[in-house]
């Protein structure tokens, strides 16, 4: 399977080893009222791409792909967080801090759900995830190596800080990667447009960047 017009070059996957990973569409950083929000930020940019979101995670599933969900989320007494995560950003609203959706940031808060419409399925893989990385801390690498899994399409938020350190930790450690330009975004788009350019820069160096109508018309001719 090839998406022809991705960029820098040609991409191309087998859907048996390949997984869609999603990451961090959770209600506090895209709802309105959310922990987002509540710090100034314009959640209707995030908000934006969650049509595209679900047309691919629609698509794939229909393809039988596998799909990896997750959730920026500690423990309920931050044991995982360390003090240089939990002091940065805004000093009145912490990680662990009650939020408008509960404790921010703590696994099993409102808030620290996925949004319905991109809820997990039984049969898919949901992550809680202590750091900005898919992959720190979480037995993500083990699960998909177990799956036998070589190439990774992402989508999710926010592209320059949880999506961006993701796929660099699955470059490192061999997968090919694939960020869905219309299907990631930040609450500021000239960081987003940074991190794109950087991701796709000297020849792919972290990896490839497609649309969804791309995608889905690769997954539409296999």
């Amino acid at each position: 399977m090839q998406i022809p017009d991705a960029l820098p070059f040609p991409f191309e996957f087998q859907l048996p080893r390949s997984a869609l990973v999603i990451i961090d569409m959770q209600r506090d950083f895209v709802e309105p009222g959310g922990f987002g929000e509540s710090l100034g930020n314009d959640v209707s940019l995030l908000r934006a791409i969650i049509p595209s979101c679900q047309q691919v995670l629609a698509a794939w599933r229909e393809a039988g792909g596998l799909v990896v969900h997750t959730r920026e989320a500690h423990a309920p007494d931050l044991s995982d967080c360390p003090p240089a995560k939990r002091q940065r950003g805004n000093p009145a609203l912490r990680i662990g801090d009650p939020g408008p959706m509960g404790r921010i940031l703590v696994a099993g808060e409102p808030g620290n759900a996925i949004i319905p419409e991109l809820a997990p399925r039984p049969d898919e893989i949901a992550l809680d995830k202590p750091g900005k990385g898919a992959f720190h801390a979480t037995p993500l690498h083990a699960l998909l190596q177990q799956a036998g899994v070589s190439h990774l399409v992402f989508m999710g938020v926010t592209t320059e800080v949880c999506v961006q350190t993701s796929m660099r930790e699955a470059n490192d450690r061999g997968y090919e990667c694939l960020l869905l330009e219309d299907c990631t975004e930040s609450y500021f788009p000239q960081f987003k447009a940074a991190a794109v350019e950087m991701l796709r820069a000297q020849g792919a160096i972290v990896g490839w960047t497609a649309t969804s109508a791309q995608l889905l018309r690769a997954l539409a001719g296999a």
